[in-house]
């Protein structure tokens, strides 16, 4: 069976800051486990690909985590929309264009999609994270377990 709730974290332990998707799957997995929070799945992986459609399949919610030298720290969470954009047809692609290769894939809307960009500085191979960056994560799974909490009680409702 399929679990309702989907955490999705990409990113290469290897470079840095780029850790921090992974790193917040990890963690997350563990807290939820210690709460006792049940119905959702943990993946990883270095980056999005089309065939990562496949696993928006039978969920309720997804959640899309992924370090960002964009985002105003610590964090910013913001849902994201089915689309085609410049990653479709790339090795790497973005949170909206797996969901867009889903709706083409299955012919049927996505489930909702929130993307929790972590604010990162440092991306150097065989450096870990960063201690600003470290703290940006502690800062995230906050919001992580709320998320989980919040999502978990509305797909029991």
């Amino acid at each position: 069976m399929t679990a309702p709730l989907l955490v999705f974290g990409w990113g290469n332990l290897s470079r840095g800051d780029d850790a921090l998707g992974p790193l917040f799957v990890e963690r997350l997995r563990g807290m939820a486990e210690q709460g006792g929070l049940s119905g959702m799945e943990f993946l990883e992986d270095y980056q999005l690909q089309v065939e990562h459609a496949l696993d928006l399949v039978g969920r309720v919610r997804v959640l899309f985590v992924d370090a960002s030298l964009e985002c105003r720290a610590p964090f910013e969470a913001t849902t994201v929309r089915a689309a085609r954009d410049l990653s479709f047809s790339t090795h790497a692609m973005s949170p909206a264009a797996v969901m867009q290769a889903y709706r083409e894939l299955v012919r049927a809307e996505p489930p909702p999609c929130t993307q929790l960009a972590i604010g990162g500085l440092s991306f150097g191979l065989g450096d870990p994270p960063g201690p600003q960056a470290r703290d940006n994560l502690e800062r995230s799974l906050q919001w992580g377990m709320s998320w989980l909490t919040n999502a978990t009680e509305a797909s029991h409702a």
